[in-house]
């Protein structure tokens, strides 16, 4: 399909290195190809090693260097650091390359950049390229971020990223307020991370180019103060694909086998993501609570989700709940959501998770980990009233006995599935023709065919 101008456009994608980032990429980028453009997918070589599944037939994927293994071993914000100095001339020389060997009316035109790696729109611009900027979270961590240049000058953060004059911070009075451990960048048990991550996230912002139009995956009816406070946003989620098989782990698709053998909405399904990890103990106060409650659940459990090792369950634990549970290393989440057999979502608070879940109308026991998911967390059990939290006790473990309670109220609670179906009903109206999102992206492709 061609441009306005006679030309066809030539979209090039980049990841920032997470599953998290990667994946909702991969899904826009689709939509943008089922228009008839062309779109490329750049991620670092190590995440595109990762990645499991069949080659995508009309998104290329290319991949370009990571720095030096030695260079950022076991220290995540010195790689981000590192990666913002090598990562511009990695993807000059990438356009540069595509540019000059590719028919002429299919050179780059535009450069989306995730947010983990927005400075690189200051080198698409430098390329000749338009750059856009891509946001896989909510408008309002988004909002919250912007707003960190504002809050240093008034004095209410310090350097550290800790709250100065009072105990919250409120952009708006529809928008859930951020307590002082609930901030991104928080890791209150951990100063020295949290400044190394407060460093990295807000570096010469004011520098970076602003661009014309800011995607991010949540829709306006969902979030509307939050949109406002940002003119140049667009809405287009919630971006979903049942089929997109990006992952960094092999989907076990035994379990939706196993989930048709279930009884309508009684299955709990328990998964905290691709990065979140968990104590020994606290795996098994989870298995422990999961078996108390006597309820069907489907528990995905990492190979590496018990501090980078691999599971230990406590004694006769498989065996007990074996009739009743299935454990699996990755699941196909999406289908996971909308099977029918599956009531509620146990979760990382992780925003394509709660996405994915809204999408299914299922409700939510909130178990936050780290980043945007305690803010995440404040959305749906305060603002949409779609789930409950999982608090834990004085030393930060959530034990078996409160776990096998918020299951019971999950399943007794009706509110909280009538809400959480509402919410479904949104997203259905505005992904359809004549939905907001549908809208936007409609216009946002229109914009690329300029």
């Amino acid at each position: 399909m061609e441009a306005k101008n006679g030309r066809k456009a030539h979209v090039l994608a980049v990841a920032g290195p997470a599953q998290g980032h990667v994946k909702p990429l991969m899904k826009l980028c689709r939509q943008i190809a089922k228009h008839g453009l062309k779109v490329t997918l750049v991620n670092l070589q190590s995440v595109h090693d990762k990645l499991v599944g069949e080659e995508d037939n009309i998104v290329q994927m290319v991949s370009i260097p990571d720095v030096p293994i030695e260079e950022d071993k076991d220290d995540p914000f010195k790689k981000m650091k590192n990666l913002r100095k090598t990562m511009p001339e990695s993807l000059k020389d990438l356009i540069q390359g595509i540019n000059s060997s590719s028919n002429p009316e299919e050179k780059i035109g535009f450069v989306i950049a995730d947010v983990m790696v927005e400075w690189l729109m200051d080198t698409a611009a430098e390329m000749g390229a338009e750059p856009i900027l891509f946001s896989p979270t909510s408008a309002a961590f988004r909002a919250m971020m912007s707003r960190i240049p504002a809050l240093l000058e008034d004095g209410m953060l310090d350097l550290n990223g800790n709250i100065e004059k009072c105990e919250k911070i409120t952009l708006s009075d529809d928008i859930p307020a951020w307590d002082k451990d609930e901030f991104s960048w928080s890791f209150p048990h951990d100063p020295k991370t949290q400044k190394s991550f407060f460093d990295l996230i807000n570096p010469d912002r004011g520098k970076i180019i602003q661009p014309k139009l800011h995607l991010i995956n949540t829709c306006y009816e969902l979030e509307s103060p939050a949109c406002d406070l940002r003119p140049n946003l667009l809405p287009v989620g919630p971006l979903l694909e049942m089929n997109n098989s990006c992952n960094f782990y092999p989907e076990d698709e035994s379990c939706l086998s196993w989930l048709d053998t279930k009884l309508p909405e009684s299955v709990i399904y328990v998964s905290f993501g691709s990065i979140a990890v968990v104590s020994q103990q606290q795996l098994d106060e989870l298995a422990l609570g999961l078996e108390l409650s006597g309820r069907a659940f489907l528990w995905v459990v990492r190979p590496d989700l018990v501090n980078g090792l691999r599971a230990v369950y406590p004694d006769g634990f498989l065996e007990r709940v074996s009739g009743i549970g299935m454990i699996v290393e990755w699941a196909p989440q999406e289908r996971v959501l909308f099977h029918p057999s599956v009531a509620c979502f146990l979760t990382h608070c992780g925003w394509n998770s709660i996405l994915e879940g809204l999408s299914k109308g299922v409700s939510f026991l909130c178990w936050p980990f780290f980043m945007d998911q305690f803010h995440n967390q404040n959305y749906i059990c305060d603002k949409w009233e779609a789930g409950l939290r999982v608090d834990g006790d004085g030393s930060g473990i959530r034990t078996r006995n409160e776990i096998k309670e918020k299951i019971g109220m999950m399943f007794c609670n009706g509110d909280l599935k009538a809400n959480a179906m509402r919410l479904k009903e949104i997203f259905a109206k505005t992904v359809c023709e004549g939905g907001s999102s549908y809208n936007n992206f409609e216009r946002f492709i229109d914009y690329l065919r300029k």
